[in-house]
């Protein structure tokens, strides 16, 4: 019977398991696609490989990035090999293309040339978030845990950093739009803010948490911005061979129907097949919508508790498009782009906003010889979609506006195409397990928090970007060590993050 099994191999649950394996636990791993990684798995297509979901990091090969997803890797005694490449991206505006650095300064030296006041006000808004991301950058996440043994570690080991912090409570508390609204008069930038935001969290500056943007603005400024050799599929392969070094279980195809509770505990999962795996905990890589709603039956949990989770409002899912493209011509293409089509329409309006990835600038061996690879995806909602006779119609309607974005990038864009895959938010849905094929929960800043990994069932925690700290590859890499972490006592977390000198 193994100590612990995780449901799903997302990078979350990825990492939870591979930190208790690291930590001398026997765990599982179920996942019930083919192929490792969740949203962030790779597949291949006519020798083209395609990220399925996020396609920008940074970090990677940086020892002393915060990034929490390299710190793991490290205590794993693992890596990524990675490309370090500057701008970060493009933005195209109606009114032009604007490039974004990680540099700090070269990013307000090319806002100046649009906006000259508004690159100072810019500055004076990145200075309040920096000010955030100094104070954690004593504070490594692979050292923190979600129990009240956070509290003597805070106070024992890092102190210092706490009192570097304490100035900036009313920022971690704050939402980008306050502070936004205290230092950005100029239109174009405040745009251009709620854009980032958007990028990062599905919400505008208003909805999204101060921290998650003092993380973003302080690792591309800090840190190097970079993409794995391979893809986002390398990252989930080292994860897998961490798990598996250190004798932690990887079973594809094995979806679990059903957790298993026994008056208020977990006693282990059920397979569609109909096997049934014991362990004392289960850790949930799933939505909190699948978990309490698919996984768990609805007197295994308290009912109110149940009806506030299930209610948690949803960012909608996506419209997806995976080319494969000739490449004759295009020596000077960059690799990320994001075209917003109308600066009239909110940015989370469904077509207006839609971000693109060709990743084999980075790393050619994603397509064949004299061939790019590409990613676009914009937000759609799920509702109105079935598998019905003008399923085909609908996709090659609604999947437009990618290729009108793309064709800002690339003109003769749809001459070049020799391999073409539309996803909808079904596609989306199926692949990924996830509910409505969401990208997960839209907690507006100041109307609620991500709840922690634990549950009213004893035995049963979740990780994933359903939960602290929430969405994006940093996030739900935490949100596994935050889980892991808890479960094991203090001495051995300190014993671990001194082995790799944090």
């Amino acid at each position: 019977m193994p100590d612990a099994i995780v449901i799903g191999s997302g990078i979350g649950g990825l990492v939870a398991a591979s930190l208790l394996a690291r930590y001398g636990k026997d765990v599982l791993v179920c996942e019930s696609h083919s192929i490792a990684g969740g949203a962030a798995h790779s597949f291949s297509r006519q020798g083209f490989q395609f990220d399925s979901g996020p396609s920008f990091y940074c970090g990677l090969s940086d020892r002393h990035s915060l990034n929490p997803l390299r710190q793991v890797l490290d205590v794993l005694e693992e890596s990524v090999p990675a490309v370090a490449y500057d701008p970060l991206g493009h933005y195209h505006f109606p009114e032009g293309t604007f490039p974004v650095y990680g540099n700090g300064q070269r990013y307000r030296s090319a806002v100046a040339q649009i906006t000259p006041q508004g690159a100072k006000e810019l500055e004076q808004f990145e200075r309040r978030l920096l000010k955030l991301y100094q104070g954690l950058r004593g504070i490594p996440t692979i050292a923190l845990r979600a129990d009240l043994n956070l509290i003597p570690l805070l106070l024992g080991r890092y102190l210092p950093s706490l009192w570097q912090l304490l100035p900036q409570l009313g920022i971690i508390n704050s939402s980008v739009g306050q502070i936004m609204d205290r230092t950005v008069r100029d239109r174009w930038v405040r745009r251009l803010i709620d854009l980032e935001c958007f990028l990062l969290s599905g919400l505008n500056a208003a909805g999204t948490i101060a921290p998650e943007v003092a993380f973003m603005l302080g690792e591309r400024s800090n840190s190097i911005i970079d993409y794995p050799l391979g893809g986002s599929g390398a990252i989930v392969d080292a994860l897998v061979r961490g798990l598996k070094r250190w004798s932690g279980q990887l079973r594809l195809g094995a979806h679990v129907e059903q957790i298993m509770v026994e008056n208020g505990r977990v006693t282990g999962v059920r397979l569609r097949k109909g096997e049934i795996i014991s362990a004392p905990i289960v850790i949930s890589n799933a939505t909190i919508w699948d978990t309490y709603s698919k996984l768990l039956q609805p007197e295994d949990l308290p009912p109110e508790y149940r009806r506030q989770a299930l209610a948690t409002p949803a960012v909608e899912s996506f419209m997806h498009l995976h080319l494969g493209i000739k490449a004759d011509g295009l020596e000077n293409l960059t690799g990320h782009h994001v075209v917003v089509h109308s600066s009239d329409v909110d940015i989370a309006t469904p077509g207006n906003t839609c971000m693109i990835s060709i990743p084999s600038v980075w790393d050619p061996t994603l397509a064949p010889a004299g061939h790019h690879v590409i990613h676009a995806y914009t937000l759609e909602p799920f509702a109105g979609w079935t598998r019905d006779r003008a399923y085909g119609q609908k996709k090659e309607a609604r999947s437009q506006p990618l290729f009108r974005a793309l064709e800002r990038i690339i003109p003769d864009l749809r001459q070049r195409i020799v391999l073409q895959l539309i996803g909808t938010p079904l596609t989306h849905a199926h692949y990924l397990r996830r509910d409505r094929g969401t990208y997960g929960p839209a907690i507006a800043a100041g109307q609620g928090m991500f709840p922690g990994p634990r549950t009213p069932i004893a035995g049963l925690y979740r990780v994933g970007d359903s939960t602290m700290p929430g969405i994006g590859v940093p996030a739900v890499a935490a949100s596994g060590i935050f889980c892991a972490n808890s479960l094991v006592p203090l001495q051995q977390t300190a014993a671990l993050v001194k082995h790799i000198g944090m």
